[in-house]
């Protein structure tokens, strides 16, 4: 049932299809907010002592990590639809800024400001579950992507900041990335290096004819399933900040993705515009009771049960 139900909702109908490419011509509202103002590539982040200096707990700075992989990877998708809307790295920024219009980076244990309105707005508070996952689906591809050349030889190496606590938790440089989580690193870095093997496979810059969309995906969600599963046991601690509505979603949804990277979901604009749709627009609470939250619209309800059930399944079934 769960799973019928989540396949459902990832198909695209085809009215919401017409009035997203419609949109998509129009360009209101596709891009994730201040995408503009990002960094869009890696040297258009401030050098500091010769290193590329990006600041993993500023939303902009973020964006321009994801901002830079579609830019760089742009030339390799480029038969699937234009103006690069056919690139599947849409899914990360897209998810990235669902997390951050519903509140979900800010800082949930209301210490700080951090990410709220009324304080610093593009601030990514550590305490948050959703960042801090987050952070292994945004620096951790960038730096893959980094070592497999997909921008070429940087004349300076890339520097990460590291967040007020918890700094043990995270990696802050190439270097240090591929001495703590090789296999998470080499799963990034082999997709760059499919999308690089098939340039130079290909007889003229004008048709990359070696490449193929479902290996691409393939490899993607490897790494994506990865990187999951890496930051999961992580940041189990962190979902003590959430309300328990909240938390349990987390973890379904997680769960969730290792199902939908089987389908090998295309996660390209258009595609991940719609299935976003369906998820939850603001932050779960105590009181939030499935099915029937009203605010939320039967859809997003079916769907949050739906993980609900997809996830108790997976556990009674080992």
């Amino acid at each position: 049932f769960g799973m019928h139900a989540l396949l459902v909702a990832i198909t695209l109908s085809p009215v919401t299809a017409v009035a997203q490419s419609e949109n998509y011509v129009t360009g209101e509202d596709i891009y994730p907010p201040v995408w503009d103002l990002a960094p869009e590539n890696p040297l258009d982040f401030p050098v500091k002592d010769n290193k590329i200096v990006i600041d993993a707990w500023n939303y902009q700075d973020r964006l321009g990590a994801y901002k830079s992989l579609l830019n760089a990877s742009a030339k390799y998708f480029g038969a699937f639809g234009a103006q690069n809307s056919g690139n599947i790295l849409w899914g990360l920024p897209l998810q990235h800024e669902w997390q951050f219009h519903t509140g979900r980076l800010a800082d949930p244990s209301g210490v700080t400001s951090c990410g709220y309105e009324n304080g610093e707005l593009l601030c990514q508070s550590v305490r948050s579950w959703w960042s801090c996952m987050n952070y292994y689906l945004s620096i951790i591809p960038f730096l893959g992507a980094v070592e497999a050349g997909l921008f070429g030889q940087l004349p300076y190496e890339i520097e990460i900041l590291p967040p007020e606590e918890q700094k043990g938790d995270f990696c802050y440089s190439v270097k240090d990335c591929w001495s703590r989580m090789p296999k998470l690193m080499n799963d990034w870095k082999a997709f760059f290096e499919y999308l690089l093997s098939t340039e130079h496979k290909a007889v003229s810059s004008a048709s990359l004819s070696s490449f193929n969309l479902d290996d691409a995906l393939g490899l993607m969600w490897k790494a994506h399933t990865s990187s999951i599963a890496y930051a999961l046991p992580k940041f189990r601690h962190s979902l003590k900040y959430l309300s328990d509505p909240e938390a349990n979603f987390g973890e379904d949804w997680a769960n969730a993705v290792d199902f939908i990277a089987a389908t090998h979901f295309s996660t390209d604009l258009l595609n991940t515009k719609h299935f976003q749709a369906f998820l939850p627009q603001r932050m779960l609470v105590e009181g939030d009771v499935l099915p029937s939250i009203s605010d939320f619209s039967p859809e997003q309800n079916k769907v949050l049960v739906s993980l609900r059930a997809l996830h108790k399944a997976n556990k009674l079934t080992g």
